[in-house]
């Protein structure tokens, strides 16, 4: 992947098959998220739809990628995936097809990612649930790792992407 790679240059298949280019979501703040159904981390599903709800008119939107390079805990297919998300934590944000977020397989969209926000272990992934934040222009200014709740996420986001709008003065 060269330097010159955006973004918004990369797509991925949805969850029911559709290639959904990320240019979709230009202009929108965007958090990408490695989940799995059968994680200790899995109720995370549930704060991050709290997330989307909350944030999701201010330009929020939250993809999650499920991956089952960890832990053999997302081995279901798609149908099961979405059944998962929705019947058990109410999901409405995009989900997409199942990734390798690590690897010579590794998603071109989690290869970008790695490259530009490097984590504790270098450019690898972890666990399940690591999330990256990008700003309204597509470039990647944060990454959280799997035990970062998204109830701290929601700290983060009030703080440095969007703040109140100031107390206009009479």
């Amino acid at each position: 992947m060269n330097m010159s790679t955006s973004f918004y240059t990369l797509s991925a298949r949805s969850l029911q098959g559709k290639e959904i280019p990320m240019e979709a979501y230009r202009g929108k703040t965007v958090l990408v998220v490695n989940t799995a159904s059968k994680c200790g981390f899995t109720p995370q599903y549930a704060g991050l739809e709290k997330l989307y709800q909350d944030y999701r008119d201010r330009g929020l939107v939250v993809l999650g990628f499920p991956c089952n390079q960890f832990g053999n805990q997302e081995p279901g297919d798609e149908q099961s995936i979405a059944s998962e998300c929705l019947v058990n934590y109410g999901v409405s944000f995009p989900m997409f097809a199942k990734v390798m977020v690590n690897g010579p397989d590794a998603h071109p969209i989690f290869t970008y990612l790695k490259s530009r926000l490097r984590g504790l272990f270098g450019g690898r992934i972890k666990w399940n649930f690591t999330k990256f934040l990008l700003d309204e222009r597509g470039t990647p200014i944060k990454r959280f790792g799997p035990t970062v709740k998204p109830e701290a996420i929601d700290r983060y986001l009030q703080k440095h992407v969007f703040q109140p709008k100031a107390a206009s003065k009479n």
